[in-house]
């Protein structure tokens, strides 16, 4: 097939897909480097894990791909330490079996998922050891590692020292009986597994646990401390931190250790799985025999590994700070780790590290009014997704639409079918195969002369300003929204650059008479309305790779880059491909399949839940497309299906404002400017159906 398109910088996509051939840094241009919290290995990954961390990191990834930056996304499983070894026990295997099991299930789902790692690795490697040795050696001979002895919890019966989840007992704060040897579930406080009253062994209950000293290595974080509030005043202004548990929106650091001052923390652990202590050439090297690092200490040290796996030239990017920016992708439960603990290392260690530029963190998605839970087999859990049958870009769509930015998030079948049904389909799909149809079915699939030359529109077009305007205002939102890391806005963009395409068709009354009546005209609408579409495959790219496949398939265009204005870079003489559905109607039978299929224990006792999920199925994201009342019969008119779409994308925009907290002029704007299109949609609606008043 002939293709015509615009060949230069600002148009095709030179920076591969993820995992395609080695990428290393270049100086003087922009390298991102990119990491998501590293999944433990002793479990399935759920949706909110996935939303969390690994499917937001990739959505970034391939964002900065789409704007030709050399860009680097590392992640992999967390493989040491006492839960793999606990989780080994339980499943009656090694450690090592119990690793491999779970890091190809992990891998399996990320990739079902179109998560795409340049490298998804492991930390129980050869070269993770080799680095996280060196960092700890670098510590002890700049003077941060200090041995403290200490007592800890000794089972008699094993014969060795229990890690704290090897402990339970009795809260010496709430009296919950079945206090964890590091947390609490009854009063959600931190313990010493020392602490806990009457503690009993989780191997065998039966066997006697006593106090008996043990001698550790502790890093000295105090002693980090003044550099590291230099460091994270520093790192929060250049990289535009959002609020969270270290630093507020002032720069006032808010973590509570830090304003009491920061204390020397253990870094060596009992255990058989982890990686060996070296000797640091001291005479207290014979106590640390046996022992291994603690697997906070060489968990973060794994992105650092994974790159040397990845590439032996991985200091390029992990020793080259003033030509990389690191941006790392987390739940909030892990910025202590990511905002003190590890920068603290890095910078004890004494090498010129690349550092955290931002952090990007996630509250929870929950799951139907509950949690998920494996054991209760409540919630979504790996493989599990598709089982319904629902395709991965639905999936990833619905899940960043409701990704938990500022608050919790509550994930719910409704809401899902009524995103694939009203926005994706009717929206989004309906534009795509609009166009591309009528190009196909009056065209002859080749792109017919618009008079436009080829390269930016004018802004003051004769006939089509205000709908140029209003893409390149969206464009420019979208850009910044995803150099801020506003993934949702992002994707909300997205949608409302599809939304204003079906408008533009619709008023440019895209049909046979306007090919007949004024043949430049027609022309000239298929050719931006195209041109649209092949910005839109870049657009959706980040968010659905596989989408944007689809859609550059019928374009029969390659790979392009986010343009800041919109440009006819599809040129006349082009042939598309065969235009095909992007996206298929859901039916809405299937919420209560299943909620009763992933509900769990809990399914039989949620019956209150079921109005709520219904209402806000109607929502699609916050708002209902039309009066109830409003009785229609037969299909929905092509401007009935424009405007619900435009109502949909305007209702997340309203939410959005409000969860940002923008100003209350703004958010009133919005507000009123949505109540406005209800209405139009209200009187559209009765014109169709004057019978049903």
């Amino acid at each position: 097939m002939t293709q015509k398109i615009r060949v230069t910088d600002d148009v095709l996509r030179s920076i591969p897909d993820p995992g395609q051939g080695a990428v290393l840094p270049k100086d003087g241009e922009t390298n991102i480097l990119i990491t998501s919290a590293l999944p433990y290995c002793n479990n399935v990954p759920h949706l909110g894990n996935i939303i969390g961390s690994t499917l937001s990191a990739d959505v970034f990834s391939r964002y900065n791909r789409t704007r030709n930056r050399r860009t680097l996304y590392i992640c992999g499983t967390d493989e040491y330490g006492t839960a793999t070894e606990t989780a080994a026990l339980k499943e009656g295997m090694t450690p090592r079996e119990l690793c491999d099991k779970y890091h190809a299930l992990h891998k399996e789902t990320y990739e079902w998922f179109d998560i795409g790692f340049d490298l998804f690795g492991r930390t129980s490697t050869a070269k993770h050891t080799e680095i996280c040795q060196s960092i700890y050696l670098n510590l002890g001979q700049n003077g941060y590692l200090e041995k403290q002895i200490k007592d800890q919890t000794y089972c008699e019966g094993c014969k060795k020292f229990l890690a704290d989840r090897y402990v339970e007992g009795i809260c010496p704060h709430c009296g919950y009986v079945d206090a964890r040897g590091d947390q609490c579930d009854g009063c959600s406080r931190t313990l010493d597994a020392i602490d806990l009253i009457e503690p009993r062994c989780l191997i065998d209950k039966t066997h006697d646990v006593v106090a008996h000293s043990s001698s550790h290595m502790y890093f000295k974080l105090d002693a980090a401390q003044p550099a590291l509030e230099d460091w994270i005043k520093k790192s929060w202004r250049k990289g535009k931190w959002s609020p969270n548990a270290t630093i507020n929106a002032d720069g006032e650091i808010v973590d509570a250790r830090m304003k009491s001052g920061l204390k020397p923390t253990p870094v060596t652990r009992d255990l058989a799985w982890g990686v060996p202590i070296p000797p640091l050439g001291r005479e207290d090297d014979k106590e640390m025999g046996g022992k291994v690092l603690y697997v906070w200490f060489d968990a973060v040290i794994g992105y650092v590994s994974i790159t040397g796996e990845y590439t032996p030239e991985w200091k390029q990017w992990w020793l080259n700070p003033d030509n990389v920016r690191l941006y790392q992708f987390m739940g909030k439960d892990n910025v202590y780790f990511h905002t003190i603990y590890f920068p603290a290392m890095l910078l004890a260690d004494g090498n010129n590290w690349t550092t955290l530029h931002h952090l990007s963190t996630t509250e929870y998605l929950n799951y139907e009014g509950g949690k998920f839970s494996k054991s209760k087999n409540r919630g979504v859990f790996g493989p599990a997704a598709r089982e319904t049958g629902i395709p991965a870009s639905v999936w990833r769509y619905y899940l960043l639409s409701t990704r938990p930015e500022t608050a919790d998030a509550m994930f719910s079948w409704a809401d899902c079918i009524a995103a694939n049904n009203n926005i994706l389909l009717k929206n989004f799909g309906n534009f795509v195969n609009r166009a591309l149809k009528f190009l196909s079915a009056q065209y002859d699939s080749v792109l017919p002369e618009s008079g436009d030359a080829p390269g930016p529109l004018s802004p003051n077009d004769p006939l089509d300003a205000e709908f140029i305007a209003d893409v390149n205002t969206l464009l420019k939102d979208y850009i910044d929204a995803m150099e801020s890391v506003k993934i949702r806005l992002g994707l909300q963009t997205v949608m409302l650059i599809s939304s204003r395409g079906n408008g533009y068709l619709q008023a440019s009354g895209l049909n046979k008479a306007l090919m007949t009546e004024n043949p430049q005209r027609c022309a000239q609408v298929v050719s931006r309305a195209v041109n649209l579409i092949y910005v839109l495959s870049a657009l959706i790219y980040p968010f659905m790779p596989a989408t944007s496949d689809a859609l550059l398939l019928q374009l029969n265009a390659p790979a392009r880059v986010v343009p800041e204005v919109l440009s006819t870079d599809i040129l006349a003489g082009h042939q598309i491909g065969q235009p095909d559905h992007l996206f298929k109607n859901i039916d809405e039978k299937m919420e209560q399949v299943w909620k009763a299929r992933f509900g769990g224990d809990e399914s039989a006792k949620k019956e209150e839940e079921v109005p709520t999920s219904k209402r806000k199925a109607k929502k699609a994201g916050a708002v209902n497309a039309a009066p109830s009342a409003v009785a229609v019969s037969g299909p929905k008119s092509p401007e009935v299906i424009a405007l619900e779409a435009k109502i949909l994308e305007h209702g997340q925009v309203v939410r959005g404002l409000k969860e940002n907290k923008e100003a209350k002029n703004v958010v009133d704007a919005a507000v009123t400017e949505l109540k406005r299109l209800k209405a139009e949609l209200g009187l559209l609606e009765k014109s169709r159906n004057p019978a049903a008043h």
